[in-house]
């Protein structure tokens, strides 16, 4: 064929530039192209609905993990610390969340959340002249009579109602104890810890001061407190769980000063829940084994919100002018203070009229006198805490509730006994002091009054199982410690009876241990 035929031919059978089969093909090019286009936003908003999902479960899972938390001592910080920063730590944590769920179902004495399982603690079924028992005997000696079920019974207000608190958590169903750091068990075996539910501040003040009449149940009735504690002791030291380890793994509520004061040295080995030091040796109590509690508050928490508009006085203080011991000082705080124009001080008793004449005054006042009582330690300073008002605090020897999450310089003045007392120098500070500072020390005190409030959910009951969980390893210590010593009696205590409340030890290994 001739190079003019194949060129002819060639023309003939090649498609034209502007055919049918050019136009499908970029057609189907421009097809692909949007469809690619469309293909990656879909992914794109699909990754972004991805991220979002996964940001909302670390979001819950950090709240659960905050107001679960045993010490919720500082949210803010334990939120944004659970909050992580990468993809990866995203997925890790999202994965841990889920084994610990998982892990909570099969064991209830773990919080999701949580590093470690809860204390087990069991409570000892007494008989009911320690508990419900003392309740019925307060009634009577004050009018009542005996009934049927003393459990119907309501237990009566008073400055030193831990005890209440603690034993009323403690019989209800664990599912409502939200945020506890201990739970209940049934089986003595698996206890860490044993509670003993005796409501020894109650016992204290069953018999009035003045008798309310003279009937003839009253008459029958006697009630002794001391009679009473002997035979709590009685009854424990027979158990078999006390005399395991000499009641070392026992905790025993005493918060008023006075409480179970005949028997205080059968039961020093035992993690005490106590008010202050003022009447325990330092061979019966400390700080190392021993968990201060707060008052329960006998006023109305206040319920608004910071500001010094409406506290128009300076200071105020209503309550009871002479007491003893480093309670002393108050008459001369009166003596100093009563003619300052911008503070109130007032005797007073504890009353329901008193009652609500101190909220009201603690409610309109920018600072709270809180001076020693009889002991250390007085309700006024936790009524103060939730009523806003600034404590002033003059007790050179107090202990202070919860101060490993608690810093009471942010929230109270301290003042020595020998400054107070010196004319003009306490209100002079008081007045100085700016309404910036004012105000900072309101939001503090709003930040932390939960932990003075019993009837909170997760305020002072959680808190005070804490404290008491903490002491578990030390009980540990001392329970394998002990089995290697031979007790002796020392003149004067060594430095370890601060912890261990021995009146001496030897370190010769007891024979008797080898059998």
């Amino acid at each position: 064929m001739s190079e003019r035929s194949k060129a002819k031919r060639s023309k003939l059978t090649s498609p034209p530039p502007h055919s049918s089969t050019a136009f499908l093909t970029q057609a189907h090019t421009l097809t692909l192209t949007q469809n690619l286009g469309f293909t990656m936003a879909r992914k794109s908003l699909l990754l972004k609905q991805t991220l979002a999902t996964i940001l909302f479960i670390l979001v819950v899972y950090a709240l659960i993990s905050t107001f679960l938390s045993p010490a919720n001592s500082s949210s803010s910080s334990k939120l944004e610390a659970t909050l992580p920063f990468s993809f990866a730590n995203s997925a890790a944590a999202i994965n841990e969340f889920s084994r610990e769920l998982e892990l909570s179902r099969d064991n209830p004495e773990k919080l999701p959340g949580e590093s470690a399982p809860r204390v087990k603690i069991y409570l000892y079924d007494l008989p009911r002249r320690f508990t419900n028992g003392v309740i019925e005997h307060h009634s009577i000696a004050r009018g009542g009579r005996p009934v049927d079920d003393v459990t119907l019974l309501k237990y009566p207000g008073h400055q030193h109602m831990a005890e209440w608190y603690l034993f009323s958590d403690l019989m209800r169903p664990d599912s409502e104890r939200i945020g506890s750091p201990v739970v209940r068990v049934l089986d003595p075996d698996e206890a860490d810890l044993f509670y003993v539910s005796f409501f020894s501040s109650l016992s204290l003040i069953v018999n009035p001061i003045r008798a309310s009449g003279s009937s003839q149940d009253q008459a029958r009735v006697l009630y002794s407190d001391e009679e009473t504690q002997e035979a709590l002791l009685e009854w424990l030291e027979e158990q078999e769980y006390w005399k395991r380890n000499n009641g070392r793994d026992h905790v025993i509520i005493a918060q008023d000063p006075n409480a179970l004061y005949k028997v205080i040295d059968r039961i020093k080995n035992s993690i005490l829940l106590v008010s202050d030091f003022g009447r325990l040796r330092p061979d019966q109590a400390s700080l190392v084994k021993d968990v201060i509690l707060p008052y329960s508050h006998r006023i109305n928490t206040f319920t608004g919100d910071v500001g010094v508009g409406n506290r128009k006085t300076l200071l105020f203080f209503m309550g009871a002018r002479y007491r003893k011991e480093g309670g002393k000082i108050r008459d001369l705080l009166f003596q100093v203070l009563e003619k300052e124009g911008d503070v109130i001080i007032r005797h007073g008793t504890q009353s329901r009229e008193n009652r609500r004449a101190a909220s009201q005054g603690m409610h309109t006042s920018k600072f709270c006198l809180n001076p020693a009582g009889d002991t250390p330690s007085a309700c006024r300073l936790f009524d103060s805490i939730v009523s806003l008002c600034i404590p002033v605090i003059i007790s050179d020897s107090i202990e202070l509730p919860f101060e490993d999450v608690i810093d009471y310089t942010k929230i109270g003045i301290f003042v020595d006994s020998t400054s107070a007392l010196k004319p003009g120098y306490l209100v002079s500070m008081l007045r100085a002091v700016t309404t910036k500072r004012l105000l900072q020390f309101q939001k503090e005190l709003k930040e932390v009054k939960h932990y003075f409030q019993y009837e909170e959910q997760d305020g002072t009951v959680n808190e005070i199982w804490h404290q008491v969980s903490q002491k578990l390893p030390l009980v540990k210590l001392m329970i394998n410690r002990e089995k290697r010593f031979v007790k002796r009696e020392l003149t004067e205590p060594e430095c370890s009876c601060l912890c261990s409340n021995e009146s001496g030890v030897v370190t010769t290994l007891n024979p008797l241990r080898l059998l």
